[in-house]
């Protein structure tokens, strides 16, 4: 018990989290004798953003690996999976996935929930922003009617959202210059000028009240717009779970307090926003998710706005992989803001997501505590 405590401690002190009760992380590799020092945090170096795009080639050749991206069973069977949540896609959605995602900034003001779409999301972001958190709920796979409530972006979208091909990015506007660095992102915006129409106002207090129709958001896609390229790296139904058991993470994000906490009925994680059930209207079900990432970055003053901070999302840090009820602590990394970010586990082995809904936090250094199995999360303060 001593020496896991010990272990605990080195890895808190070295990942710059606060991890609650004893922290064994645990490797890939099932010859232990021969593997290195699992417990040892690899070393972590920060790398400069690129200052130039990839060439177009680039792009276009991942684009195209992305509308093939498939699993092999058993069997050698070839199965083409959805590429932000790696589901099978069904007879009869081929043109779902030909479709290029859409990114809906949403509001997370308390008066803005309970919010609209966050389950049939694919993929969330919650960012930091003045004092407060906002989603960036990434769809493909799936949506609804309507989404909302529908809020401004910041600059920080421009290098967070660069890897899902140019998405449709759905949003209320921003200031001039959040606008304009929007604008030389390449994404396809649609804000109330574009949707004009389709975006409505609902009985909620303003300026909480702003939503639309996905359907008809689609309609607007520009002709040629591509699919996403695939994000992450998920388990078969041949991969063991791999991980420390952990019961829940708590994180302090500005302006609120989060748990996710485990729930083997669902095999999902269920979301508690300053303490109480977070709910999405539609089919009034608690925002749960199949994957909680906890990417480990630092903020600056954004140059749109000195008021908004700016998760920086380029380089490298660290992640706590939260997935089938296990926690792998590792490293994430990104070459530039064109790329999905890389999950490697602490011996540098890709880490392997539950197929489904991902949820990624982008937290503050020192804001997360894990609770490991057999420990009341009531027990566990806030960090």
């Amino acid at each position: 018990m001593a020496d896991d405590a010990a272990r605990s401690i080195s890895r808190r002190d070295a990942l710059g989290l606060t991890v609650a009760f004893g922290l064994v992380v645990a490797g890939c590799s099932d010859d232990s004798s021969s593997a290195p020092d699992s417990t040892v945090p690899a070393t972590i170096e920060l790398v400069p953003p690129p200052t130039t795009r990839p060439a177009a080639t680039t792009t276009s050749t991942t684009v195209v690996e992305t509308t093939t991206t498939t699993t092999t069973t058993p069997a050698q069977a070839v199965v083409a999976v959805f590429p932000l949540t790696g589901h099978p896609i069904p007879p009869g959605a081929e043109g779902i996935a030909a479709r290029p995602a859409m990114v809906v900034k949403l509001d997370n003001h308390p008066k803005a929930r309970p919010q609209s779409g966050l389950n049939e999301a694919d993929i969330v972001f919650e960012e930091n922003v003045e004092n407060l958190t906002r989603f960036a709920a990434v769809f493909h796979s799936n949506g609804t009617d309507p989404v909302g409530p529908i809020r401004s972006g910041r600059s920080q979208d421009v290098d967070l959202l660069g890897s899902f091909n140019n998405p449709l990015f759905v949003w209320s506007g921003g200031n001039r210059r959040v606008a304009d660095a929007i604008a030389a992102s390449g994404f396809f915006q649609i804000d109330q000028n574009v949707g004009r129409g389709i975006m409505f106002r609902s009985n909620r207090e303003g300026p909480h009240d702003l939503y639309a129709d996905m359907t008809k958001l689609y309609a607007l896609a520009p002709f040629g717009a591509l699919p996403p390229a695939q994000q992450f790296r998920y388990r078969t139904d041949d991969d063991e779970p791999t991980g420390e058991p952990a019961v829940a993470a708590k994180v302090s994000m500005d302006g609120i307090q989060v748990l996710w906490q485990w729930d083997p009925t669902t095999a999902t994680y269920l979301r508690f926003s300053d303490g109480k059930a977070h709910r999405d209207t539609v089919f009034d079900a608690q925002f749960s998710s199949e994957n909680v990432i906890i990417v480990v970055c630092d903020y600056v003053p954004s140059p749109a706005d000195a008021r908004s901070p700016e998760a920086q999302t380029i380089g490298t840090g660290e992640v706590l992989v939260f997935s089938a009820g296990k926690l792998l602590a590792g490293n994430w990394s990104r070459a530039d803001r064109f790329a999905p970010f890389v999950f490697s586990d602490l011996l540098g082995e890709p880490i392997l997501l539950t197929p489904g809904r991902a949820v990624i936090e982008l937290a503050r250094v020192a804001k997360t505590a894990a609770v490991l199995e057999g420990v009341d999360p009531a027990s566990i303060p806030y960090p």
